[in-house]
């Protein structure tokens, strides 16, 4: 289960109890982490040459990238839409545990983040994958 981010928490409550305008980010990238980031956007991303954040969007639109929310069992959920592939890891290995969704390529906002099922180590030449639906954010 994901969840938000302290960027996130203030900026729904702010909308939805003082009327403070919450604006949908232009772009949603899936960052790659070594460490879990925690809601406050602390953690490690993945070090590597070959590395960049993965665009959520699937044809330029964001919406495009997810599925529609829907009642999952624990909750509200999305699922990605499309397969997220990153690059092959160029440098060394690396343990992937957690990911998280912000609203830039590099920097920006965090805006959920979470713990994978179970951890990923990539060697070099190795290609982290995700399928579709593999990637689900359950809000309840």
């Amino acid at each position: 289960m994901a969840a938000f981010s302290d960027y996130l928490e203030a900026g729904v409550l702010d909308h939805t109890l003082r009327g403070v305008a919450l604006s949908a980010p232009a772009a949603v990238y899936l960052a790659l982490f070594t460490t879990d980031p925690t809601d406050a956007g602390g953690g490690v991303e993945v070090a590597d040459s070959a590395y960049a954040r993965e665009d959520m969007a699937d044809g330029g639109a964001i919406a495009s990238g997810w599925t529609a929310p829907a009642v999952d069992t624990d909750g509200y959920a999305v699922t990605n839409a499309k397969v997220i592939q990153y690059p092959p890891i160029a440098d060394g290995t690396v343990t992937v545990t957690h990911y998280g969704l912000f609203d830039a390529a590099t920097a920006g906002n965090l805006l959920y983040h979470g713990a994978f099922t179970s951890s990923k180590t990539l060697d070099v030449n190795d290609v982290m994958s995700i399928a579709v639906g593999g990637l689900k954010i359950i809000l309840r």
